[in-house]
C-alpha cells in the first residue's frame, strides 16, 4: 500500500468525509457534554457555563463513589466469569475441525442479530417466578421425578419460586449473557493464529493439558486475551439497559445514576461531570493497555 507522505492529497481527500463526519457527529457533542460538566443550572432549563469544579467535587462523593465502586467490581466480576466461560470455548473452536469452524463462530454471533431489548426481555421470561427456570427448580424439588429421587430431594416444604430476579445475582447474569461473545471472539481470534505444533511439542515433552495452557497458550495468547478482557470491561462498566431491567434497587450501576441526572432530576451538569469521569476511567484502561502493548512489541 502507498504511503500517504507520498501523496497527500489523494489521502486528504479520502479521510474528509469520515474525518468530518467524526467531527460534526462526535467531537462536537462531546466536546458540549463536557463543557456542561463545568456548569450549574440556572432554571429549569437554562444552563450557565461558569467554569465550575462544583460537579466534579460532588460527584466525588462517598455515595457517587461508592456506586462507581460498585459499578468496577460488577464489571470485574462479570469479566472474570466471560472469561472463565469464554476461553474453554474459545479453544474449542480454534481446535475443531475446519468445516465445523464457521458454524460455531456463526451460533456466537447469533446473539447480535437479535436486538438486545429483546434479549433481556427473553431472560426475565426465563428466570421470572414462573417462568421455565422456577418450573424445573419445582419439578426437582416436588420428590416425584426420578431425577429429584437420584438428587435427594424430597417435598418436605411447598416450594416457594426462587428470586432469580431484581437482584445482584440477575445484574451479573445478564451482564454475562450480554457479554460473553464480546470475550469469545478475540480470545478465538488470537487462539486460532498459535503455532499449534507448539503445543503438540509441549505435549510430547511430558507437559501435562493444564500446564501446556498456562505456560505455552495463555503467554501466546496474551494480546488478544487482554483486548477481550477490555473489550468486556469497559461496555459491562458503563452498561445501562441490564442493570435497569434485570437489577433492584441496590442493584443499580453508575450509568444508571447518569441516566436519573439528565432525565429526571433534570441536573445535566452533575450527570455530564459522571458521564466523563467514566470516560476518563474508560481512557486510563485504554491508554494502560496501549503501554502494555507497545511494551511487548519492544521486547520484542
Amino acid at each position: 500500500m502507498q504511503d500517504w507522505k507520498l501523496n497527500r492529497r489523494f489521502f486528504a481527500a479520502v479521510a474528509a468525509a469520515p474525518v468530518g463526519w467524526l467531527l460534526l457527529f462526535f467531537v462536537v457533542p462531546m466536546a458540549i457534554v463536557w463543557a456542561y460538566s463545568f456548569g450549574r443550572n440556572t432554571g429549569l432549563t437554562t444552563i450557565e457555563f461558569s467554569g465550575t469544579f462544583a460537579n466534579y467535587a460532588r460527584a466525588l462523593e462517598p455515595l457517587y463513589l461508592g456506586i462507581f465502586l460498585k459499578s468496577l467490581i460488577v464489571a470485574a466480576i462479570t469479566t472474570l466469569i466471560c472469561f472463565s466461560v469464554g476461553f474453554p470455548v474459545a479453544m474449542a473452536i480454534a481446535f475443531a475441525e475446519e468445516r465445523w469452524k464457521p458454524w460455531l463462530l456463526l451460533l456466537i454471533m447469533l446473539p447480535f442479530w437479535t436486538n438486545l431489548l429483546i434479549r433481556t426481555y427473553a431472560l426475565l421470561s426465563l428466570l421470572g417466578r414462573q417462568g421455565p427456570a422456577n418450573s424445573g427448580l419445582e419439578y426437582l424439588w416436588d420428590g416425584t421425578s426420578t431425577v429429584s429421587r437420584l438428587l435427594g430431594f424430597g417435598a418436605f416444604e411447598p416450594f416457594e419460586p426462587v428470586p432469580l430476579l431484581y437482584n445482584n445475582f440477575a445484574l451479573i447474569l445478564g451482564l454475562v449473557y450480554v457479554h460473553l461473545p464480546f470475550m469469545v471472539l478475540p480470545l478465538y481470534a488470537a487462539l486460532d493464529r498459535l503455532d499449534k505444533s507448539l503445543i503438540e511439542a509441549s505435549l510430547d515433552l511430558g507437559a501435562g493439558h493444564w500446564k501446556t495452557i498456562t505456560r505455552i497458550v495463555m503467554p501466546l495468547a496474551a494480546p488478544g486475551i487482554y483486548s477481550g478482557l477490555l473489550i468486556t470491561f469497559v461496555p459491562a462498566l458503563g452498561a445501562y439497559l441490564t442493570p435497569d431491567l434485570m437489577g433492584g434497587t441496590d442493584s443499580q450501576m453508575i450509568a444508571n445514576v447518569i441516566e436519573r441526572q439528565f432525565k429526571r432530576a433534570n441536573d445535566w451538569p452533575f450527570g455530564a461531570a459522571l458521564s466523563f469521569l467514566l470516560l476518563y476511567a474508560t481512557f486510563i484502561l485504554i491508554a494502560l493497555q496501549a503501554m502494555r502493548t507497545r511494551r511487548g512489541e519492544a521486547r520484542s
